[in-house]
């Protein structure tokens, strides 16, 4: 084993969690929160979901659910800093979860992040696929023996362009560390004057915008259930299904933690990323949902398109000004899918160095640029998997049976994995010898907020959308209307863990011992105690 002599702070904190620097410690402060900034992304999980809120809720999911639902978030955002900056590690939540709660804990926490940030990569680049899709369309693209101008094929060439998406993204992060952390930097400002273009186009560019009362008050049930009213089990049945778009977009910013041993100063700066990254989001998040609702006065068209954000953009903007509001948001994506990759393998790479993936030995090797290539490549094979139903849907559609799937298997899978740690930091109590960045007593309320909150979300989003989707469902007329297309497949993400945790019980509580240290300190047994006392020296 290596010893602890002779390291920086950062080195040296790392050595006390048992682990080695191998990755290259070369990202800044800002280079940490901007690659959470850029998951969270505007961009993509705004105008890829918009459809969910504006046809469960309507307007008010949007103007009143997002800004409420983000200060629920930051909760949870809060509890999670107050982790990363304890324990700047790769392995991010399932260590703590370890160290807090002993290695059965951080194996399931473990693997509900790792399921996540699978579903992360699938649904954030093949949002991202369907815009430039879409984009490609309306420049009547014919290349290759495919016409984008013709949208017979469009879930085809959207999967297409998906797969060349991901490679890019592989080669990307395989080469070079250094230049994804420059291109998340770029991405923040992309993101933010983006963001103040697109509100200047969108407020400045249509010939007429709705009203106020309609943007902050006006109710949608589009759903198929309760035969489209706006009172009664609305409030708890319907509206809260909207509460997707807002749950999915402020995910993936664990990046921070993910990113601790490539960060300087990380026990702050990655604590600080958390949080900050969510703040920002929702701000820039809301204005640019406003300015898209504003913008809805065709409610037809937009209802026709399935409540997206590209039917209010074609529908309110002239060719020119929607191919270039698309053109902006396609390449805030691609900024976005990157960083899923290294957030995905970064976790990836640590889960596997404990032993805890099949295989770890291929996810584990470092290339001459420091980066784990395995875990990006495995990550990216994962998620194309995944995202293969993707080449269905129903005939003419854009819209695919799986996308909403996958999109729910990343919300539940990370939001889970997310307040696992935070309640068994909640359950320590004063035990708990926190870091730099810290909530003091604000714990007592934080955390156990942040837990119910993301409970109460997960039953939601584990309901059937459409009556059609509900097995035995009989229509007015008598006719059995169920189709499987229409299931939600949310459950199976628990349906997985289930699977996991048989082989947890087979198998894997003989072998998996939790954080394995690499590095040895005076007083320290070499592995995280099962008590889930804090390890000596931390």
């Amino acid at each position: 084993m290596a010893t602890a002599e002779h390291l920086d702070r950062d080195e040296q904190r790392l050595a006390e969690l048992g682990y080695t620097q191998r990755l290259n410690r070369g990202w800044s402060s800002f280079q940490n929160f901007a690659i959470s900034f850029t998951i969270i992304s505007v961009f993509a999980g705004t105008f890829t979901t918009y459809g969910q809120a504006w046809n469960y809720g309507g307007p008010i999911a949007i103007s009143i659910g997002w800004p409420v639902i983000c200060g629920l978030i930051l909760l949870v955002a809060f509890s999670m800093s107050e982790l990363a900056s304890k324990y700047p590690t790769a392995g991010g939540i399932y260590y703590w979860a370890s160290d807090l709660g002993g290695r059965t804990w951080g194996w399931f926490t473990g693997w509900f992040n790792f399921v996540g940030l699978v579903g992360i990569v699938a649904s954030v680049v093949y949002g991202s696929a369907t815009f430039l899709t879409t984009l490609l369309g309306l420049y009547k693209v014919n290349v290759f023996g495919m016409n984008f101008g013709d949208s017979k094929h469009f879930l085809a060439e959207a999967f297409v362009i998906f797969v060349v998406l991901l490679a890019i993204h592989a080669v990307i992060n395989i080469y070079s560390s250094q230049l994804v952390a420059a291109l998340n930097s770029v991405s923040v400002w992309w993101h933010v004057i983006g963001v103040i273009v697109v509100i200047g186009v969108l407020v400045f560019a249509p010939d007429s915008h709705q009203s106020a009362s309609f943007v902050f008050g006006h109710r949608q049930n589009n759903s198929g259930w309760i035969n489209g009213s706006v009172g009664g089990w609305f409030w708890l049945f319907i509206l809260t299904q909207g509460f997707l778009l807002t749950m999915y977009t402020q995910t993936g910013y664990d990046a921070s933690a993910h990113i601790s041993e490539e960060t300087r100063g990380a026990a702050l700066g990655a604590a600080q990323g958390v949080w900050r990254s969510v703040f920002w989001s929702g701000v820039f998040g809301w204005f640019v949902l406003l300015a898209l609702t504003f913008a809805a006065t065709d409610t037809k068209a937009v209802d026709a398109g399935g409540g997206s954000s590209i039917a209010i953009i074609e529908s309110a903007l002239s060719s020119s000004a929607a191919k270039f509001v698309i053109l902006l948001a396609t390449v805030g994506q691609f900024f976005c899918g990157m960083s899923c990759v290294t957030s995905a393998s970064r976790m990836c790479y640590a889960f596997s160095r404990d032993r805890a993936v099949p295989g770890h030995r291929l996810w584990t090797r470092l290339n001459r640029h420091r980066v784990p290539y395995g875990a990006v490549l495995f990550m990216c094979v994962l998620a194309l998997i995944i995202t293969l139903p993707a080449l269905k849907g129903a005939p003419g559609t854009t819209v695919p049976w799986a996308f909403f799937a996958v999109v729910l298997i990343a919300t539940i899978g990370l939001y889970i994995a997310y307040v696992m740690p935070t309640y068994l930091r909640w359950r320590m109590g004063d035990r708990f010898v926190p870091g730099p960045w810290t909530l003091g007593k604000k714990y007592k309320w934080v955390n156990p907020a942040a837990v119910i909150w993301v409970a109460i979300c997960v039953v939601c989003f584990s309901l059937p959308f459409t009556p059609a989707g509900w097995p035995g469902h009989q229509s007015g007329d008598g006719k059995d209307p169920f189709q499987w297309e229409a299931v939600n497949y949310a459950p199976g993400v628990l349906i997985l863990i289930a699977l996991i945790a048989i082989w947890w019980k087979v198998s894997a509580h003989k072998w998996f011992e939790g954080p394995i240290r690499e590095v040895e300190l005076p007083d320290e047994t070499g592995r995280i105690p099962e008590t889930g006392a804090p390890t000596a020296g931390i």
